[in-house]
């Protein structure tokens, strides 16, 4: 059962460092703003709504919360198992889609199919995405999740493990790397100079992998490990303006439910203790430094003292 701090500062809130402790807002507290979903994901804001989206995959729709009423109602549905979620430079809603697609929503409306293949394949099931600011489009593409298999509808995958780049004029897909085992969560550096990648699958442990940018931001070069997650199960990430990921983290054990903060130099140094594991979130509010939080069945938020970085 959820129960919302009495006190301030919220001892959900926690530095594991000193140099978190700037990033706390005294007077602010974890709550809890929408609950009873099956599998949350993919949460993006609209500040010219005020309003965030979300996406509940197993029941293959996509949910909107409006910020001055708290009122939740269906935004799509269905969604094509849609799961990470962002916008593009000109505001419109780009997802990830289980049923092997990465997609825009126009203005009016109407759906245009960005990539749902490469080299004559199927794509698997694309996850996550991030756009930057040439306007191409960035998203991991794991083979969990193919056709939302929720419903006992399944595919095999005919692709590997892939991150892939959407050209912002052609429209051209390429290859980004194929060497992760299940690329997740991905996240730019404010400035654009580095790519981080979560490796999902990776052994033994789950990983960010950090890659420069080259070819004039079109490609990565060699990469590393930037932080060894250990027994954590870390799943979608944003950055700040500060260069710090947040990160969605949990399911081995309650003591790691909730958000992880990972420093420029990738040391851990603030938790938001969370009574769900976090699979994804972003950056929004009327400032940008509102903390939405996608953790299994609800959703959380937290004002901090920081904003998002552009393009997540």
């Amino acid at each position: 059962m959820w129960e919302e701090s009495q006190r301030y500062p919220d001892p959900r809130v926690m530095s594991l460092d000193p140099s978190f402790d700037k990033y706390r807002v005294a007077l602010a507290s974890v709550e809890q703003i929408a609950t009873g979903f099956r599998w949350t994901e993919g949460p993006v804001w609209f500040g010219d709504g005020r309003y965030l989206l979300f996406s509940d995959i197993p029941n293959n729709r996509i949910m909107k919360w409006e910020e001055e009423t708290g009122a939740v109602s269906v935004f799509r549905k269905p969604s094509n198992w849609a799961n990470g979620a962002t916008r593009d430079r000109q505001g419109r809603l780009v997802s990830c889609e289980h049923g092997r697609r990465v997609t825009r929503t126009e203005y009016d409306g109407s759906i245009t199919v960005l990539a749902d293949s490469f080299n004559g394949s199927k794509l698997n099931a694309p996850n996550d995405l991030v756009v930057k600011s040439d306007g191409s489009i960035w998203f991991t593409d794991p083979p969990f999740g193919i056709l939302g298999n929720y419903e006992g509808i399944k595919a095999e995958p005919e692709l590997p493990h892939s991150v892939y780049r959407i050209d912002g004029e052609s429209g051209i897909v390429t290859l980004i790397t194929d060497q992760l085992l299940g690329p997740n969560g991905l996240c730019f550096s404010p400035d654009e100079t580095q790519l981080y990648i979560i490796e999902s699958r990776g052994v033994p442990n789950r990983k960010i992998h950090v890659y420069p940018l080259v070819d004039d931001g079109r490609a990565i070069g060699a990469g590393r490990v930037f932080l060894d997650a250990g027994a954590g199960t870390i799943d979608g990430m944003r950055a700040d303006v500060d260069g710090n990921l947040w990160c969605g983290w949990g399911m081995g054990t309650e003591e790691l439910d909730g958000v992880m903060v990972v420093s420029a130099q990738g040391k851990l140094i603030g938790r938001i203790a969370l009574p769900e594991r976090c699979a994804n979130l972003c950056f929004g509010g009327v400032r940008r430094n509102r903390l939405f939080m996608a953790s299994s069945h609800s959703v959380y938020s937290l004002y901090v003292n920081t904003q998002g970085a552009l393009g997540g």
